[in-house]
């Protein structure tokens, strides 16, 4: 892989990265674009605990533009867009719209590929490899900055999930604070470490979840399952056997086998539905360690919290979407209408 870094008109980073060692990425960003102001503010909700982004300046963000002016695409010609060269393999940059900016942290686009028509699941593993490769890299160089405490690499795929543009990317979240959702695994971790006498929940959790019936597929080193209160219609967590606290942790065997493991669950999400369906909607998210301090949860390391990936679609039978209603939104109580063991079953027949 190799990293070259520049920074756009209006004063932003972005960074390609490449497959060839020997690519030359010196294209200059010809728009007049004058210095990104921002707005984001993050206000702490004293009845819950937790934390609000109020960024009024993402309301002019980019709205479902036609294919020929996407943003995400390279340049062509008089053509211009947030890729200035004419082609890139994986390339990250800070996003324009952020909903974190600043002392409140940082918001960055990574686009998975020029092919504006292409997904993750039509990558080549290489192709995802790199991706891989730019998560890591990223979430190494964010976690050094003094505003940031947590690191979230994700993807949003669909106009159901709320998209706004189609071509295929993700985003990355460095968050000033560790997230509500961390938190609260952190405390469950260490709840059960003190009730077990040092037992690690996510090995328990892990260990039940691979000898029962709602693993989806395994390999050398990682395993997919359908966890035993999947929230969402179908919701897989993807896990390395070996237990690490972040996409640093992962050694180059894990890291060899993740794009085939995970390019085959996207692949299955497609076909969960059936022959002659849309793109099956989804969120991926990778879990990952705080880095900061961990003090407010006794008796846990960084070490003790695993690495995994949450992958769920809204979508819970042909034209039908699972809507966050009274229950779920007004109470933060789920009710989800696929049985995990059916959702199980239903990705190991669309097995390719």
């Amino acid at each position: 892989m190799k990293k070259t870094s520049t920074r756009l008109a209006d004063g932003r980073e972005l960074i390609y990265y490449d497959l060839r060692d020997d690519t030359v990425r010196d294209a200059v960003d010809r728009r007049p674009l004058e210095r990104t102001v921002t707005t984001s503010e993050v206000r702490r909700d004293v009845l819950l605990g937790d934390s609000v982004a109020i960024a009024s300046h993402r309301q002019g963000r980019t709205y479902h533009p036609p294919a020929d002016q996407c943003p995400l695409c390279p340049t062509t010609g008089d053509r211009l867009s947030e890729i200035p060269d004419s082609s890139y393999d994986v390339a990250v940059f800070e996003n324009r719209f952020p909903s974190l900016a600043g002392d409140s942290g940082r918001c960055e686009v990574v686009c998975f590929t020029s092919d504006h028509d292409a997904s993750f699941a039509s990558l080549t593993e290489e192709q995802a490899a790199l991706v891989l490769d730019a998560w890591t890299d990223r979430t190494s160089e964010l976690s050094h900055l003094p505003s940031v405490e947590q690191v979230f690499c994700f993807e949003n795929r669909g106009e159901e999930i709320g998209v706004t543009l189609g071509h295929p990317h993700g985003q990355i979240y460095a968050y000033p604070f560790t997230t509500p959702r961390t938190a609260l695994m952190l405390r469950s971790l260490a709840t059960h470490k003190e009730a077990t006498g040092g037992e690690n929940l996510f090995d328990s959790v892990l260990e039940r979840e691979l000898a029962g019936e709602r693993v989806v597929l395994e390999g050398e080193h990682w395993a997919a399952f359908v966890p035993y209160a999947a929230h969402w219609p179908y919701e897989v967590h993807l896990y390395p056997k070996r237990r690490v606290p972040d996409l640093l942790g992962l050694d180059e065997a894990a890291r060899t086998e993740f794009p085939k493991v995970y390019l085959e669950l996207l692949r299955r999400f497609d076909r969960i539905f059936g022959e002659g369906e849309p793109p099956t909607p989804y969120i991926s998210a990778w879990h990952q360690a705080p880095f900061g301090t961990l003090e407010d949860f006794e008796g846990v390391s960084r070490d003790d919290f695993a690495l995994h990936l949450e992958l769920f679609t809204i979508r819970r039978t042909s034209g039908k979407l699972k809507f966050l209603a009274g229950s779920e939104s007004g109470m933060s109580v789920f009710i989800n209408d696929v049985p995990p063991e059916r959702a199980a079953e239903r990705l190991r027949e669309v097995a390719s």
